[in-house]
Formats: structure tokens, C-alpha cells, sequence
């Protein structure tokens, strides 16, 4: 089965330490993440902000005041999905760190779960909506050589 099309576009905004973070996420690695995640054709522009710019867009956009790990602004599902994801480089590193895994396989993580929710997938409607999308992360990121994100957890 061929893998969907994706126009992405990859954007660092301004990083104190940059050079991690743009070595964990090459584009073909958030490509291959991105295009397995997709049950389509998509048009996903790809943000890693530092903490500042991830604190503005959580608390203008979801009223919450500090930074998180991945916010998805999804605009269109079909027939193409159009999506923005923006990845908080200070966070994701500190999350990392703290789960003792590598930066690249907690971004493949946060990559498949902000395509998810750009395709409509929610973990915080319902428990089962939660663990169905666990399951649907854990399957995809095994395909891409990655252990399961929430064994630890369970």
C-alpha cells in the first residue's frame, strides 16, 4: 500500500539550542513520521518553537498558560488534510530527558499524535477515545521502528 502524498513545510523558530533539535528532525525522519500517520493526502506545516512562542499559542489558542509539548491546528481533514503542528523544543527535550529516550523518539511520538488529532483523533472526549488512540500511535510508531510510548504507563 503506497504511503499518502504530503507538501511539508519545516520551520525553526528562533531556539536558544537549536542544533539538537535540528538534528532530531531531519526531514526525511518528520516526513516518514508525518506519512505514516496519514490515512491521506495532507498539507502539514511543521513549527518547533522555544517556550515563549509555545506559551503564547497554548494560552491564545486554548486558554491555557504555559508551554506543551504539541499543539495541532487542524483546518481541514478532507479532501486533503491541512494541519499545523507546533512542537515546543524546550519541552519536548525536557519530557525526553525525564522518560529517558532519545529527542528523535519522543518527537516520532509527538509527530504521529499531532497528525492524529489533525485527522480528527481525540484522547480527551472519552477513556475509550484515549485508548483507542494510544493503540492507533503505539501501531504506527512500531512500524516505524519505535517501542511503544505508553508500556511504562500501563
Amino acid at each position: 500500500m503506497a504511503l499518502p502524498t504530503l507538501a511539508l513545510s519545516l520551520q525553526f523558530g528562533e531556539l536558544a539550542n537549536a542544533a539538537p533539535h535540528r538534528a532530531a528532525l531531519p526531514r526525511h525522519f518528520v516526513t516518514r513520521c508525518l506519512r505514516h500517520a496519514l490515512d491521506g493526502d495532507a498539507e502539514i506545516t511543521v513549527r518547533i518553537v522555544d517556550t515563549e512562542e509555545g506559551q503564547a499559542l497554548n494560552s491564545g489558542y486554548r486558554k491555557k498558560d504555559y508551554a506543551t509539548n504539541v499543539l495541532t491546528f487542524d483546518y481541514a481533514i478532507e479532501p486533503v488534510v491541512m494541519a499545523d503542528l507546533v512542537l515546543c523544543a524546550p519541552v519536548v527535550a525536557k519530557e525526553a530527558k525525564a522518560l529517558k529516550i532519545s529527542l528523535a523518539q519522543h518527537y516520532a511520538h509527538l509527530l504521529v499524535h499531532g497528525t492524529l488529532h489533525a485527522q480528527g483523533w481525540d484522547h480527551e472526549t472519552s477513556e475509550a477515545d484515549a485508548q483507542a488512540m494510544e493503540a492507533r500511535e503505539t501501531e504506527i510508531l512500531a512500524r516505524l521502528g519505535w517501542p511503544d510510548p505508553y508500556a511504562k504507563q500501563r
